[in-house]
């Protein structure tokens, strides 16, 4: 059970479909997942497709999935790394489609670049993802964060929220090469695990 009432509750109408309940996690955290998404996004992609549009298919995903209980969220960082993870996702699944051969951005000519998309392609744009890869995502997050001491989670977390390393290294009270070698670190652990994954 969760040790937070009130998140508690939240949770609680989110799962009643609960719109003010719905106002209330889009307000916290539209943001910093539109943040996330430009950054994880090439700019390229970003010409076709704005982080909002991303934004909005996270939510729609998170809250549908939510009201049929396929989430178990104990904590409002369990929250936070889902968002994240489905965040992520979705990025992934819009640069697979803007690389696919015939739609491939990185052939474009900048005469195609000004072209507009049918509202069908829009729909076409990303499956939602399958239980297992959110809880997969989501807990990798989980497992990467819970290795850390408190000051790399939060350079972690800022990182993902899309702010700059000089400004981590502000908010965080540590120097650039500090944040540089804390994300250096992250990118090897993940590495590592992706090796291991593969080997097994």
């Amino acid at each position: 059970m969760s040790e937070d009432p009130s998140f508690a509750d939240l949770l609680a109408r989110l799962r009643t479909g609960d719109q003010a309940a719905a106002a209330l996690v889009v307000d916290q955290y539209a943001r910093r997942l539109i943040a996330l998404a430009r950054t994880n996004l090439d700019r390229r992609i970003l010409r076709k497709e704005d982080p909002e549009d991303v934004l909005q298919s996270v939510f729609k995903s998170f809250f549908r999935r939510c009201g049929v209980g396929q989430f178990r969220l104990d904590r409002r960082e369990d929250l936070w790394s889902l968002l994240v993870s489905l965040t992520l996702h979705k990025c992934g699944h819009r640069a697979d489609y803007f690389r696919a051969a015939r739609r491939n951005v990185q052939r474009e000519t900048p005469a195609a670049l000004g072209q507009e998309s049918s509202a069908s392609e829009w729909e076409a744009l990303a499956r939602e993802p399958t239980p297992l890869e959110a809880v997969m995502l989501a807990e990798t997050v989980e497992r990467l964060l819970g290795g850390l001491e408190p000051h790399q989670q939060q350079i972690v977390q800022l990182s993902l929220e899309g702010e700059a390393p000089a400004r981590i290294a502000t908010a965080v009270g540590v120097t650039q090469r500090t944040v540089q070698r804390v994300l250096k670190g992250v990118r090897e652990r993940l590495e590592k695990w992706r090796g291991e994954a593969a080997q097994a």
